[in-house]
């Protein structure tokens, strides 16, 4: 009998524990809209980082992130009729590392403007950077708003990010039409 309630209450234990984020491999890069459709848009491949932690590339999926020639510059867009969301790659030389806890540079490599489709031109002071948090076993950002034409000035320091959190303000919730971004494992098919 003690046998028993033993084993069951390690199957338990084991059955409610959360999955932490697994800081190798490849995961999917998602992006949430506000109607709930879930749309992968790109990949960020994860690898041990010889200063400890992980270090990470970033790929955006051309098939689903559209060409856009906004301002005499090519931009990957996520087309929508309400609103069109553009990927903004990180211009300068970073670590791009990461650690429980500290996602800065990852934030920082995905970067996005948001348009209205009527709009002409990339409306770069209508910046965004999604503040990432650790959920279960997945990255989870909200919406922040950002000035992208600070990027047009390099950074004095190359190790430290651009923007901190005086550099942020939120959206009120729902404002954008991509509400949230998620790096979640892979789905294999």
């Amino acid at each position: 009998m003690r046998l028993r309630l033993l084993l069951a209450t390690a199957l338990l234990g084991a059955a409610g524990t959360v999955q932490a984020f697994d800081y190798t491999g490849t995961h999917s890069v998602v992006a949430v809209t506000r109607d709930g459709v879930r749309t992968a848009i790109g990949r960020v491949e994860f690898a041990p980082h010889p200063q400890g932690g992980a270090g990470f590339k970033v790929g955006i999926d051309p098939a689903v992130m559209r060409d856009h020639f906004l301002s005499m510059r090519e931009f990957k867009c996520l087309p929508a009729e309400v609103e069109i969301t553009c990927f903004v790659p990180y211009p300068y030389a970073s670590p791009a590392r990461v650690k429980p806890g500290d996602l800065a540079w990852l934030e920082h490599h995905l970067l996005f403007f948001f348009k209205q489709p009527r709009d002409y031109g990339a409306k770069l002071w209508n910046g965004m950077v999604f503040k990432l948090r650790e959920e279960g076993n997945a990255l989870v950002g909200e919406p922040q708003a950002i000035d992208l034409n600070r990027l047009g000035v390099p950074p004095e320091r190359l190790d430290v990010p651009l923007y901190g959190a005086a550099d942020r303000d939120d959206f009120a919730p729902g404002a954008r039409w991509v509400v949230q971004l998620r790096i979640e494992p892979t789905q294999k098919p």
